[in-house]
């Protein structure tokens, strides 16, 4: 699926996988993130043989334009979960609101481990 809008330049579309290109950036960039997790076994073995580009640890899907993202993440030890969370969350939405021009409408964060 992708995301569509039109403006006076005529159409844009954006898929799901450059969605998840955006987050995945953007969610090692916050503090207390170390690495994104891929959920499923499969995917695990496509990054480890290089099959194909595996965004890991991002899953974008896109309904009636309007975006759910689900991140599963591995965080440091030491840092406020809850704060992470919510901080991942707020800065997922923003930049991708703001990149895209349409309504992020769920995020969810997966803590799957934390890693010294």
């Amino acid at each position: 699926m992708s995301v569509n809008t039109s403006n006076s330049y005529g159409k844009i579309s954006i898929t799901d996988e450059a969605l998840e290109s955006v987050c995945a950036k953007i969610a090692l960039e916050c503090y207390g993130v170390i690495d994104l997790v891929a959920k499923k076994f499969s995917d695990n073995l496509h990054e480890l043989f290089k099959k194909k580009s595996v965004n890991k640890g991002v899953k974008v899907l896109t309904v009636d334009n309007k975006i759910y993202i689900d991140l599963y993440v591995i965080l440091k030890y030491g840092v406020s979960i809850n704060a992470v969370a919510e901080s991942l969350k707020s800065s997922i939405k923003y930049s991708v609101e703001k990149f895209t021009g349409m309504i992020v409408d769920t995020v969810n964060v997966n803590v799957l481990g934390v890693r010294v």
